[in-house]
């Protein structure tokens, strides 16, 4: 069998005994898109951090993140998404999303595959790693 088809498998499993497991999380997150962009939030490179912590008899999700713009108006909407989708996984009792910008988010975090999706080419925004060969006039 496939890793993936390994993997698919055992969330399955997990879900069906009430075992939370991280892959869990990150399928759901998945799921959430941001509203004015046709990409996940995973592939957006929105999520900073994620952390799974007890909590009352279950366990308690932390996600640090951002958005694309400081003034994102869908940032309620996204936030909310998340929350109902996570809370909704076995074991959750709790979920905490921070909407952070430092650091600023820039389209160097986008996954090769959220780059094509949007029409960048797959370097876009990422810092030149070698001296050109070329020199600017001016």
């Amino acid at each position: 069998m496939s890793e993936t088809g390994t993997q698919n498998r055992n969330a399955a499993e997990s879900e069906k005994t009430g075992e939370l497991r991280e892959e869990m999380i990150w399928g759901q997150l998945k799921t959430v898109r941001d509203p004015e962009i046709p990409v996940n939030i995973v592939d957006l490179g929105l999520i900073y951090s994620l952390s799974i912590a007890p909590a009352d008899g279950g366990k308690r999700i932390e996600l640090r993140m951002t958005l694309t713009a400081p003034g994102c108006s869908m940032s309620d909407v996204i936030k909310r998404e998340i929350e109902y989708k996570l809370a909704r996984l076995p074991e959750v009792r709790e979920v905490r999303v921070e909407i952070v910008f430092d650091p600023p988010w820039s389209p160097a975090k986008m996954s090769d595959a959220a780059k094509l999706a949007v029409g960048l080419d797959m370097d876009f925004g990422a810092l030149p790693n070698a001296k050109s060969a070329f020199k600017i006039l001016r």
